[in-house]
């Protein structure tokens, strides 16, 4: 018998080949699966929301696994923790939390958040230098915002995702795309049930051929209608982007 925990994992996506575990580079998914069999618990495996690629970081990604032993969440929260911190990962885990037979991290999701950051100032960043995109000259973020709102609703995202995307259908129902200042910085945040991959990145770095002026606010929405990878602006780099958290 097993007993199924969820847990709510934050990451550094900077020293990894992404979520998933593949061979010749360091995941979070082997960083954490390794945390989980220092317990005894060994050959468990993780399921994830949302797979992000190398250097995507994550502030609430949530995985869920089936152990042997029925821990305590706290326990089991601390015991992993201890194990990634002797380890030297640049991961930690915020939650744990018992759930049922029919709790998927992936399937059960009815909504998955991101956010990117780009520092919009012309100094670079000491402290964030791969966890933000760097754009020098400011950006017009009241055009970006405008744009953005034209992507929300049921669309063929295919101009939006990478040509090796594996989703069977480019449809998705984009939620939310809201572009705002913060400081230095300028953010865009978007939800959706799910995504197609790269689409975010995708979508982002179009975004911002707005905010230089480089394209007119109607092209973004021109792009989408094409449905053509070509009509997509450069991708915006990974270290910028955040998987926020997931509803279910």
């Amino acid at each position: 018998m097993t007993h199924r925990f969820k847990l709510v994992i934050e990451y550094d996506g900077a020293p990894y080949h992404g979520w998933q575990s593949q061979t010749g580079g360091a995941t979070v998914q082997d960083a954490v699966e390794r945390a989980i069999a220092a317990l005894k618990e060994n050959d468990m495996r993780l399921i994830c929301a949302g797979r992000t690629d190398a250097g995507v970081h994550a502030l609430g990604q949530v995985a869920h696994v089936d152990l042997f032993r029925a821990w305590d969440p706290g326990v089991l929260r601390d015991a992993l923790n201890a194990k990634l911190l002797l380890a030297n990962e640049a991961v930690a885990i915020l939650e744990t939390q018992g759930m049922p037979e029919s709790f998927n991290a992936r399937i059960s999701a009815k909504k998955r958040h991101y956010r990117y950051r780009i520092l919009n100032r012309r100094p670079p960043s000491a402290l964030d230098r791969a966890r933000v995109w760097h754009v020098l000259k400011p950006l017009d973020v009241e055009a970006m915002h405008e744009a953005a709102q034209t992507l929300l609703g049921k669309h063929d995202f295919t101009t939006f995702r990478a040509s090796a995307c594996q989703s069977k259908s480019p449809v998705r129902t984009l939620e939310r795309l809201d572009v705002f200042r913060v400081g230095d910085e300028v953010h865009v945040e978007c939800s959706s049930r799910s995504f197609l991959h790269n689409q975010v990145r995708s979508m982002v770095g179009s975004l911002v051929q707005i905010g230089r002026h480089q394209w007119p606010i109607a092209r973004l929405r021109e792009a989408l209608d094409a449905r053509d990878r070509a009509a997509c602006g450069p991708v915006a780099p990974a270290q910028g982007l955040y998987f926020l958290g997931v509803d279910y």
